[in-house]
């Protein structure tokens, strides 16, 4: 199947938003990601965004994103994990009905 380019339209007043904590929830026909801004040594985190998406744009979106990490990784080296889970990185809400 051929790709079309298409044309994006992003409106002058659309802000960018930063994000160092993901939530992820789903049920049977959709995918809800909620992006958060976690203060460090603060137990709380705000809403920045929230994406949901279908299961097949989901399972998509796995793919996109794992060839552009290991793109990235060629261009910059290797992404190092975290050595250890930090409190408040956990995902604390998965499916839901």
């Amino acid at each position: 199947m051929a790709q079309k380019e298409i044309t994006v339209n992003v409106p002058q007043d659309l802000d960018p938003v930063y994000s160092n904590m993901i939530q992820i929830a789903f049920r049977d026909d959709e995918f809800t990601f909620l992006f958060l801004h976690q203060i460090p040594n603060i137990n709380q985190a705000k809403a920045k965004s929230i994406v949901t998406i279908s299961p097949k744009h989901a399972k998509k979106f796995l793919t996109v994103l794992q060839q552009s990490i290991a793109e990235f990784e060629t261009k910059f080296g290797t992404i190092e994990a975290p050595k250890e889970q930090q409190t408040g990185d956990s995902v604390t809400m998965r499916g839901y009905s």
